[in-house]
């Protein structure tokens, strides 16, 4: 039987024993036997007051017991009764265990290698779910056309930059302006399975999943077959590549870390040239504003769909 702290225990119960476990009669001097019980109230009539020593009033039909007065014991409970909480007999109930695998109420499916779409039945890329991974330079507008892209989609698409990730970590964030080191490395591996990891189970629950990063085609670390381990087999790689002074004028109105040198600029887009050749659909937006350029990316998706890039 369970007790509120710091309540006294309940009384000895027993024929004549009446208040404080005191018995009747030496309460009341010569007055043999129990104490009298007074009828029931009547319905919508208040009980009537209860004297010392004096045993309270059956309750009436259907009618719980009353709450014990401060200072005593909750009355003792029947055999088989579930335990009672508190002074109102109602406690909290306790939570239910969530189920494994389940996320409150709504159980989402597992993440899975992300397989190939199916080729939409109208033009661009319709209502498929795609995992994209616009690849290009510093200064190319990746990160903007993707967004862009993703917003004007009638289904739902998700975008998730490799850099916003990297730049997750606040204390400890190994630049790579920097220099590329054993640190840098590990951080840049960490975020592109975080990216990976978030394209899978965006895939797996309906919503598209488009990502950005600078992928070279001449360095396997930052290179696409971590993308591919991570995402899947279905992954739609595309290059965006503008001439070198669209990049060199974009990169000069950046500011902060996202801002590289003029030569490390030219050196990286140097690099990425290295992507004519390889099979990947290419554009070229040195001519295009954004809205231009997700278009044309739609209609390069389109066309990715019903004959995959071989890589």
């Amino acid at each position: 039987m369970q007790h509120a702290v710091g309540a006294p225990l309940p009384p000895p119960h027993g024929p004549g024993i009446g208040h404080v476990g005191r018995p009747y009669q030496a309460q009341h001097p010569g007055h043999p036997g129990t104490p009298p019980i007074p009828p029931p109230p009547a319905p919508g009539q208040a009980p009537p007051l209860q004297g010392p020593g004096q045993a309270p009033p059956p309750p009436a039909p259907g009618q719980g017991p009353p709450p014990p007065t401060p200072g005593q014991a909750p009355p003792p409970q029947a055999p088989g009764q579930a335990p009672q909480h508190g002074w109102s007999g109602t406690g909290p109930t306790p939570p239910a265990r969530e189920a494994v695998g389940h996320t409150g109420h709504v159980q989402l499916p597992p993440g899975g290698p992300v397989p190939l779409p199916a080729p939409p039945a109208e033009p661009g890329t319709g209502g498929a779910t795609l995992a994209v991974l616009l690849i290009g330079p510093a200064g190319a507008g990746k990160t903007t056309v993707a967004k862009l892209w993703a917003a004007r989609r009638r289904v739902p698409t998700a975008h998730v930059s490799l850099d916003d990730v990297r730049e997750w970590v606040c204390s400890g964030f190994a630049d790579p302006q920097a220099g590329w080191n054993d640190h840098s490395e590990a951080q840049y591996r960490l975020a592109r399975r975080t990216c990976g990891f978030a394209a899978r189970n965006f895939l797996a629950n309906g919503i598209s999943c488009i990502l950005d990063d600078a992928v070279f085609p001449d360095r396997p670390v930052v290179g696409l077959g971590g993308w591919k381990r991570h995402v899947g087999p279905g992954l739609l790689p595309v290059v965006l590549l503008p001439g070198l002074e669209i990049v060199l004028e974009r990169n000069a109105a950046r500011s902060g870390n996202r801002r590289l040198s003029d030569e490390e600029v030219a050196r990286i887009h140097g690099r990425m040239a290295g992507w004519y050749g390889s099979g990947l659909p290419i554009i070229d937006n040195s001519t295009y504003d954004v809205e231009t350029t997700a278009r044309v990316l739609d209609d390069v998706l389109a066309r990715s769909i019903a004959s995959p890039p071989a890589w």
